[in-house]
């Protein structure tokens, strides 16, 4: 157990004792009070009623006192899911409900008090409800209204994505991110965190060069303008991939992996995977050194006789010897392809006799 964890347990305990300290202290009064009028004397028996009283509110403290525990544990990893804008807006939004309440429930003023307290119990209830679900949903209409911003918390689900291990130890994510590919909320969970600091602490060597590999990109996507980090606490996991993929789906995300097996696991879930590899091949160059093409040649290269046409998709096509081709098309066999950020370029040689236009 870490020190935070420690502290944690700590705090909650006396949550659970503070709870029954005052159910022990009701208890023992009510029990005073009751020993008090049946013996109508403040003597040994009342000390027996108290005694009785604050023993039941000993027990009945500390079954109440883990209840509340588990309901503030359940606030508080609720709380830790959404993002703060998130929560302010259901703030005001409870507020506005209650203030609209009370406004609606003026008229009640002048019925029966045994009629008036529950449909104003009904209407409070209803509009505080109603007020929080429309905050946290309009959030961000509703800082535009004070002309505030709040920082990317990416509710929609193609704009928060969950990161496993091996992708911060593959590296192609932080090129993703710093082209704009990937942008929005990254979900960091501490089980990678706690992996990452495992391998890159092995005494393999390599292992512990692919550890420090996926650390270093982790700093670096944390300096990334294009994201936000968040932090995911879950103490205890033992699977971290299953604690990911769930993670995923509770917060309608997209897993990004290049482990085949946790990808097929997340998508037999219906969970959005953005596998790292499958996207690579998507971009792989369509043509390699040897393959062979048709092109109508267009115009004269800039080296002496180079002669360029132009493929479908706009690709160029440098050849080399074919200036006399011009106007033609011509086999061709692909020498090289390069790839520049403007596009790519391919250098082909003649392979056949030209055809006629």
């Amino acid at each position: 157990m870490t020190v935070d964890e420690g502290r944690k347990a700590t705090l909650r305990g006396r949550l659970v004792e503070a709870v029954r300290l005052i159910f022990v202290a009701v208890f023992g009064a009510v029990g005073y009070q009751l020993g008090t009028y049946a013996t109508a004397t403040t003597g040994g028996r009342a000390i027996l009623y108290v005694f009785l009283g604050a023993a039941s509110g000993y027990v009945c403290g500390g079954v109440f006192g883990r209840l509340t525990l588990e309901a503030v544990r359940g606030l508080e990893e609720e709380f830790s899911r959404r993002p703060a804008a998130e929560v302010a807006g259901g703030v005001v939004g409870l507020v506005t409900g209650l203030v609209v309440a009370a406004l609606l429930c003026l008229p009640l003023l002048f019925i029966p008090v045994t009629l008036a307290w529950p449909a104003a119990l009904f209407v409070f209830l209803v509009l505080g409800s109603l007020g929080i679900r429309l905050g946290q949903a309009k959030y961000e209409d509703l800082f535009g209204l004070f002309g505030m911003k709040p920082r990317a918390t990416a509710r929609a689900g193609g704009d928060v994505h969950v990161v496993d291990t091996s992708a911060l130890i593959d590296g192609r994510i932080a090129d993703l991110v710093s082209t704009g590919f990937i942008s929005g909320t990254v979900l960091l969970h501490e089980g990678v965190l706690r992996e990452l600091q495992a391998i890159s602490d092995s005494s393999d060597p390599r292992r512990r060069t692919r550890g420090r590999r996926g650390l270093d990109v982790l700093v670096e996507l944390q300096k990334a303008p294009t994201v936000q980090f968040q932090l995911v606490e879950e103490p205890g996991v033992q699977d971290v991939d299953a604690a990911l993929v769930r993670l995923a789906r509770e917060r309608s995300a997209s897993l990004i992996t290049v482990d085949h097996n946790l990808a097929k696991v997340a998508e037999a879930l219906r969970v959005p995977v953005a596998q790292i590899n499958a996207l690579a091949s998507k971009f792989r160059l369509p043509y390699a050194a040897g393959d062979e093409l048709v092109v109508r040649l267009v115009k004269d290269g800039r080296e002496h006789g180079q002669g360029v046409g132009y493929l479908d998709d706009g690709t160029m096509v440098v050849v080399e010897d074919a200036a006399e081709h011009i106007g033609g098309q011509v086999e061709v066999q692909v020498r090289n392809v390069l790839q520049t950020t403007t596009g790519r370029m391919i250098f082909a040689n003649i392979d056949a006799p030209a055809h006629s236009g």
